[in-house]
């Protein structure tokens, strides 16, 4: 049975979409941008305070149904500029230290509201 998530300390869905999915024991997330879940303003300074933001409002997400990301078992980061990579990379790792989910990186041409990094991630319950 189809759940929708909201969480009151990560950002509000800036359109027609949920913040996450659960449905059969996984958590699927919309993307998930740099934005201070209390002002609504969205950072865009570097690219690793952006993964910062972004990781830990994917983590008041997953708190909602009793999940950290200890449970993420797949991400997809959209970056709109690859020679920034290591920048992500670092503070990516720096989240998930042990046995770390699968992940794909891509670049694209432009995010929602400017974003340099946008994050995606399913966990399982």
């Amino acid at each position: 049975m189809k759940k929708v998530i909201n969480s009151n300390n990560a950002p509000k869905a800036i359109g027609p979409y949920s913040q996450a999915i659960e449905d059969g024991g996984f958590i699927f997330t919309s993307g998930v941008l740099p934005v201070d879940p209390v002002t609504g303003e969205i950072y865009s300074g570097d690219v690793q305070v952006q993964t910062e933001l972004i990781l830990n409002n994917l983590e008041n997400i997953l708190k909602e149904v009793g999940c950290s990301l200890k449970h993420v078992v797949k991400t997809t980061v959209y970056m709109t500029d690859l020679t920034k990579f290591a920048e992500m990379n670092a503070t990516y790792a720096s989240f998930f230290k042990e046995n770390p989910p699968a992940r794909s990186t891509i670049q694209v041409v432009a995010l929602p509201k400017g974003s340099a990094v946008e994050i995606e991630a399913i966990a399982k319950k």
